[in-house]
């Protein structure tokens, strides 16, 4: 039975035959937070199962929030996932959100709810310093969209989580490397990484990643949570560091589906501060959870998904398939197009915005950077226009070719890229590009395969536990869709979580 599988059942009947919905109002709950309520494994449930006992009035905010900090504490000492713990905002959050709750005020599932967002998203008042030396100063004056719209839904923010620098690979000199929880010395993911370990080692109910080549599903997949790359556009990037402005996607990761899915309707949405921000209408993607998947199309291209990856993970794979066929969904073949000129154009794009960026301090501030990002805006700034104007047109067939097999199914399944984790040494996380590859590159060659195409498109991904390896690692399967498709993908993502146990098992830390 997996670890903490009884102790979440009890927590759970805590809520009762009759308990409160998460977006229930909790008027008639009692007036005072039961101290007896908070299982000592609270930490590992998830955000919908501590909402309810939240509105309920059955959990403190107050009580709750503390536990984490004390957690943090305790366990990121050895993890690393936190830049920045923000105790006295949290606890001031956790009291305002307690107060409103007891007056009948709930704001919904998120309300009084601990949670953490990268450390690329403005905080007004608290340091956004992107993993980077050159940024270790920065105090923004105002909250990036995403933190307003959770701070609006009454989220307590525990803090800012680590990160690769600029978001995209290696870590400089005295920045914490974040470590991952199943295994010690082991890639916690690219970089996101903070996200991923701080939400599968309990130390936040959720976290905001961001994703411009595989930064929310590498570390989501690596550390065995879920992690959701929304459609480009759908999520505010106004008070988010920029790597690169054309392939940057916000989103969420959490423990399960559910919460996912939670979190994606609240930080979803139009922004006129953000002029890529799509206009469509928010999603209801937690509307979807528990629909049946009868009928649905789940695409696959064996070749492309199964062939050059871990046995293990592709053998994960083939199950859940035979899962959700069970589950009455139509598992069809497709073709995936060819990827030869892929990571080449993204490369180009990638390094050419990031160092359009950075102009402000490279190469003027240069040697305050780590060799990784470095060398990413070395590669930048001998870009010429031409190529850049090359690699957009490629880009442009790619995606519409991607688009087109995305069109035909409701989902397509393969790897999520990141899984399972490998060993590496803090030399490699905090040098040079040769370096961080050749190890990266022996451990998962094809890992790219699985994420780049989804940044190129624009298209929306998730990415959920599939199984576990020998050694205890996580494993992950990715459902891709089309364009504005996340309800849909929460939907099958949730129904092929719904028939395993993987998400109820966490790893042994604290």
């Amino acid at each position: 039975m997996p670890k903490h599988h009884m102790s979440r059942r009890s927590a759970i009947a805590l809520l009762g035959a009759g308990a409160v919905g998460a977006c229930t109002s909790p008027s008639l709950a009692p007036s005072t937070p039961r101290r007896d309520a908070l299982p000592d494994d609270a930490h590992y449930m998830s955000l919908q199962e501590i909402g309810r006992l939240i509105a309920s009035r059955d959990v403190s905010p107050v009580e709750l929030t503390q536990r984490m900090l004390d957690r943090i504490k305790t366990v990121d000492s050895a993890l690393n996932s936190y830049a920045t713990v923000m105790a006295e905002q949290a606890m001031a959050a956790a009291r305002a959100a307690e107060q409103e709750i007891q007056d009948g005020k709930y704001r919904g599932p998120l309300h009084g709810v601990p949670i953490a967002v990268k450390d690329l998203c403005y905080t007004k008042g608290t340091r956004t310093m992107g993993g980077s030396a050159v940024l270790i100063d920065f105090v923004p004056d105002v909250d990036a969209t995403v933190v307003t719209k959770l701070y609006a839904a009454g989220a307590v923010v525990l803090g800012k989580l680590n990160l690769t620098e600029g978001a995209m690979g290696g870590y400089p000199e005295g920045f914490g490397i974040p470590q991952n929880p199943w295994k010690q010395g082991y890639w916690p993911g690219l970089s996101s990484s903070g996200s991923g370990v701080a939400t599968a080692a309990g130390l936040c109910f959720a976290a905001i990643g961001t994703d411009t080549g595989g930064s929310i599903r590498f570390p989501s997949s690596a550390n065995g949570v879920v992690g959701l790359k929304p459609t480009y556009g759908r999520v505010s990037r106004f008070g988010v560091l920029p790597l690169a402005e054309s392939l940057d996607h916000l989103g969420p990761m959490a423990r399960e589906v559910a919460d996912v899915a939670i979190m994606f309707d609240i930080i979803a949405g139009h922004d006129a501060k953000d002029p890529t921000s799509l206009s469509e209408p928010g999603p209801n993607a937690a509307g979807e959870i528990g629909r049946s998947i009868a009928g649905m199309r789940i695409g696959i291209d064996r070749k492309y998904a199964l062939e050059g990856v871990d046995g293990g993970d592709a053998a994960a794979i083939e199950e859940a398939l035979k899962i959700l066929a069970g589950l009455g969904a139509r598992i069809v073949d497709v073709t995936m197009p060819n990827l030869s000129a892929m990571l080449d154009v993204w490369l180009t794009i990638d390094t050419a915005e990031a160092a359009a960026a950075h102009a402000a301090n490279y190469p003027s501030r240069a040697s305050e950077y780590g060799p990784y990002m470095r060398e990413v805006l070395a590669l930048g700034a001998a870009v010429t226009p031409q190529r850049l104007a090359s690699a957009r047109k490629a880009r442009a067939a790619f995606a519409g070719g991607f688009s087109a097999v995305l069109e035909s199914v409701d989902a397509m399944a393969c790897p999520a890229g990141g899984s399972p984790a490998f060993p590496i040494t803090r030399e490699v996380h905090t040098g040079g590009m040769a370096a961080y590859h050749a190890v990266w590159g022996a451990a998962a060659p094809r890992s790219a395969d699985f994420t780049i195409p989804m940044n190129l498109a624009g298209v929306p991904a998730i990415c959920l536990p599939s199984g576990f390896s020998a050694e205890g690692l996580p494993y992950s399967i990715q459902f891709a869709g089309r364009r504005l498709s996340e309800p849909a993908l929460c939907r099958i993502a949730h129904a092929c979580e719904g028939a395993t146990s993987w998400h109820a098992r966490h790893p042994g830390v604290g």
